[in-house]
């Protein structure tokens, strides 16, 4: 049987998870959609990608599991919802669970800080001058893209 999947809290050890890099995953996890952004298997630069609609998680593992295999991703950031003090309320244990039940996707799974990335998502959106129905419609693809990116700049400083 395989190993059970890693899920990491710290760039370090998810980094050491994938020695090679590799293209990751990147999820903004919303209470009726999940934003998703891929990253370059060299981890430079985060990109939104599509943002799929909740259902129940059997739909929505099945929908992770092809953005998994069509881009060949190595491993996951998964948006962790901290309180501003850094404390870990409700929706953060939910998202770890969320964490455990990707655990048939065999990926390594780092669960990053998203405090303020739909903050950052949306003003980078406003200067863009994107409409507002523009920016609701992309809004969470775009935070998981700043969660991604955020985690990828950690990963790449931690190679030093």
């Amino acid at each position: 049987m395989d190993a059970k999947p890693i899920i990491a809290t710290g760039a370090l050890e998810f980094g050491d998870a994938l020695p090679d890099g590799g293209v990751l995953l990147g999820l903004d996890l919303g209470t009726k959609t999940i934003g998703t952004a891929f990253c370059d298997a060299g981890w430079s630069f985060a990109s939104p990608g599509k943002t799929l609609k909740r259902g129940k998680f059997t739909h929505d593992l099945s929908e992770l599991e092809k953005l998994v295999s069509q881009r060949m991703a190595k491993g996951i950031v998964l948006g962790l919802p901290l309180n501003m003090d850094g404390s870990q309320g409700p929706r953060a244990q939910s998202s770890r669970a969320y964490a455990r039940n990707l655990a048939p996707l065999g990926l390594p799974i780092l669960l990053w800080d998203e405090r303020w990335s739909t903050t950052s998502a949306e003003s980078a959106m406003i200067a863009q001058d994107l409409s507002r129905a523009k920016r609701a419609e992309r809004i969470d693809s775009h935070a998981a893209a700043v969660i991604l990116q955020a985690a990828i700049d950690a990963l790449a400083g931690s190679a030093f």
